[in-house]
Formats: structure tokens, sequence, C-alpha cells
């Protein structure tokens, strides 16, 4: 290839390339990696200073990174060459790495570019959601901060998955120390009761004591779901208790046991794995009024639950599929009608739902409505108490901004996100999350899952799931 045409081309022929190089960097898996040290100094503050500052550094012909791993710092290379990364240079095998190796020379602009690419993974690909593995790894390599973004974003996204759906294994104790911590008291979206947040750390501590405790401990803590079934537990007598108990010492502090609901104890005391006065304390001080969540409750809408009204419904729409579906129907169906869900919504904190458009019709709309003054036989978009978005990509009519890109399709999948903490309504279109409307500013305390239809829309509901 000629050179001199592409500045970015003829750059990259110097990356890691002997040749050209008047430095060796040494990594922390002892892997050699090449430099030119004037574009390392030009590029990093860091660099320059360590390179020319005058003392033994400035004249040898190597430089160690104990720290930085290579898989980091080549991608580091890459970026102070040629100012940017390939879009598949990250990985989840290496991100965390090039985020230290960044935040260590201090490349703002790198950075900001690994922060945006790991947000668009999680918000498009629930799939590949890594954090629990990515969020292990920070807390090994990097020294944490209140100013740490990294540990802040992937906090808040374990903060939004239920413990019960991260495999133990996945998030290492020390991860879950610094999790609940973090999150200990703190004003942020949290979808694990605090009851699940006990048992999924005596479940991780009884997993470092040995398999046979962790067997036991699984059978005796049920799950709340299993709770609500009235399942029968046979208590065996845990000889390393002690030993799980000291494990799971570092994270008592920071579970919440005044959220912990009194019956509950009946499956926590006979394992003798935490101090017995804090379950005395805790069952004399109990408020039976606290949220058994922390922080900003997300509430998990059951199965049962979502359904669809008969009794809220406009004419020329059917009920089917044990109330999941609605159908409209040719006949007498032909303008748009809504139907609402039978669960009202109502309390602080965060409910979460999927609609999914099965068959599109001329356009299909989904949000939440007030009961009081709705009109079923009418579109929700007109109504004073009815906020949806339609699938043009615009709020409650074909007028306006657009929020998001359009959805006709059939097998498109919507999740209303509605926080009533903060009276604000989100949407996630196609594993896209798009921001809080806030030109919905008047939403009241109590609401309905709506969608508003016409012939030959079919609409499915059903609890958000998260994989």
């Amino acid at each position: 290839m000629t050179r001199g045409n592409f500045l970015e081309q003829d750059l990259k022929l110097l990356i890691n390339n002997p040749k050209y190089s008047d430095i060796e960097i040494l990594c922390k898996d002892e892997k050699k990696l090449y430099a030119c040290r004037a574009i390392l100094a030009a590029r990093s503050e860091v660099l320059d200073g360590l390179l020319y500052n005058g003392m033994k550094e400035s004249f040898e012909k190597q430089i160690s990174f104990p720290t930085i791993n290579s898989t980091g710092m080549e991608i580091i290379l890459e970026y102070i060459y040629v100012g940017s990364i390939k879009d598949d240079s990250l990985t989840k095998d290496n991100i965390v790495e090039t985020y230290y190796a960044a935040d260590y020379f201090q490349l703002q602009g790198l950075q900001e570019f690994i922060l945006e690419t790991l947000k668009n993974t999680l918000e498009k690909n629930y799939a590949k959601n890594y954090s629990p593995e990515l969020l292990s790894k920070v807390v090994e390599i990097m020294p944490l901060s209140e100013n740490n973004i990294l540990f802040d974003l992937l906090v808040k996204e374990i903060a939004n998955t239920l413990l019960n759906d991260i495999e133990i294994g996945r998030l290492t104790i020390t991860a879950l120390q610094y999790f609940l911590f973090y999150t200990y008291e703190k004003e942020i979206p949290f979808a694990t009761s605090e009851y699940e947040v006990f048992r999924y750390s005596a479940i991780l501590a009884a997993k470092q004591v040995s398999d046979d405790t962790y067997k036991i401990i699984m059978e005796q803590l049920p799950t709340l779901e299993q709770i609500e079934k009235s399942i029968q537990v046979v208590n065996k007598y845990i000889t390393n208790h002690q030993k799980v108990a000291k494990e799971l010492e570092p994270l008592i502090e920071y579970i919440d046991f005044s959220r912990i609901k009194k019956g509950q104890f009946d499956f926590i005391e006979p394992l003798k794995i935490i101090p017995a006065e804090i379950i005395q304390h805790t069952l004399e001080s109990s408020d039976s009024d606290l949220s058994n969540i922390r922080g900003i409750p997300i509430y998990r809408i059951k199965e049962s639950e979502l359904v669809w009204d008969e009794f809220a419904c406009g004419s020329g729409i059917t009920i089917e599929d044990d109330e999941k579906v609605v159908q409209a129907s040719f006949n007498g169906c032909y303008r748009h009608k809504s139907v609402r869900a039978k669960k009202a919504l109502e309390n602080e904190g965060i409910f979460e739902w999927d609609v999914i458009i099965e068959k599109n019709c001329t356009w299909s709309w989904i949000g939440v409505c007030a009961s009081e003054g709705f009109n079923y036989e009418n579109f929700a978009g007109t109504q004073r108490t009815g906020w949806v978005l339609g699938s043009g990509g615009k709020c409650n009519s074909v007028n306006g901004s657009y929020y998001c890109p359009s959805f006709h399709e059939d097998g498109a999948r919507i999740t209303v996100h509605l926080n009533l903490s903060k009276r604000t309504c989100a949407f996630t279109v196609n594993g896209i999350k798009y921001r809080e409307i806030t030109e919905w500013d008047d939403l009241p305390s109590k609401l309905y899952p709506v969608v508003s239809l016409c012939h030959p829309g079919r609409f499915r509901i059903q609890p958000h799931h998260y994989l």
C-alpha cells in the first residue's frame, strides 16, 4: 500500500513494531511490547513524566508496568498511535484491564469510549450481560473510589438483576461485599428482596467452605417463592456452620436485617451462621411497614397477576390465552380501542413489563393509564389519563418529536419501565432502552398497563424477563 495518503493507516505501521521502536514495554504477564517513546509522551502526561523525567527511566531501553496486562496495553498503544480503536477490540476478557490502563495513563477519551461501549452492550443484549464477572474483575485489579464510573455502572446493572438469577461463582465474595456496601442505604433501583440478599450471601459463603455445606444451605434456605408455597424444610445440622459464619462475616454488616420479615427468620435462625443478637434485635425492633427491598424497589410482577381485564376493554377486542393476549376483531375494531391490565401499580418503586406485538396493526400503542375518566372505546393517547408510545416512535400522538425508531414489525418487544418513586416512564424497544419521557410530568400514583389497537392487532403481556 502506498504510504502518505492516510495518516491513520501509516501510523498503524508503528504499533508494536520492533523496527520503529526505541523502547520496550514489559507487562504484568511478562510479555514485551514495542513503542516509540516520543509518541507515548506526546499522548499521555503520565508517560511523559515517566519517560522524560531526567532520571534513569529517560535513558533505559525498557520500562515495566507490573500491574498492566499486555491485552490492555496493546489497546492502549492502538489508541495512543491512531486516536481510536477497532469496534471489536473490546471484549469481556479485556475490557476491565483496558479501562484500568486507560485510567492509569489518564486517557480520558478512551475511558469514555469504553464506558459507552459497555453501556450499549448491556442495553442491547441482556443475554451477554457479563456484569457479575466484570465487577469481580474490577474489585480484583482496580483501586475503588466513589468516582470510579466503571464500578458504579456495573453495580447499578447488577442491582437491577435478581441475585437468584446470577449463578454462584459468577460473582466473587469480595465483589458481593463491595456491591452490598455500595447499595446499602442508597436510593438506587434494586431488584432483590433483603431475604434473598441474605440467602445468596449465605450460599456463596457456604460454597467457600465445601460443596457439601453449599448443598445443605441450598436445601435449608428456600427462596421466597418456595416459602409462599409452604414447602417443608427438614432441618439438618451443619457441622461447618462456624466456618460459614466466618466467610459470611464481611457481608453481614451490609445486610439490612430489618427488611427481612419475622417469619423468614424461622429458616435463618436454625442455621447458626449469624450472631444470635442480630436476630434478637431485629425481631424486637421489626418494622412491618418497611419495604423488603433496599433502595428504590424494582417489583417483579408475577405471571399470574399480569393479565388483561375483560371489564376494562373496548368492544370488538377479545381476550385469549389465559387472559395474556388481546386480539382486535375484524368487525368490531376497525378503529383504535383500548384495554388495560387487571394489576394496579401503586406505591413507590419501579414496575416493568413486556408487551409483544404478535400481530401488528396500522398503529400500535403501549403504555399506562389511570382508571378514572378513561374511555376504553377510544385511543389512549388522546385521553387526559392515558400515556402511550406509538409504533411510529412518537408519544401519545402521531405529531410531535420522535422518541425512538418505529417498530411496525410483527414480534416487536416493548418493555415499559414505570418508576412511581419519580413518577416517570421509559421504554425499551427491541432490546434498546430509551430516555425517561420528561414530557409526561403529570403521572398519578396509581396506574395500569394499557394498549390501544385495531384490527388485525394481537398483543401479548408478560412480566419483564431478565436473561
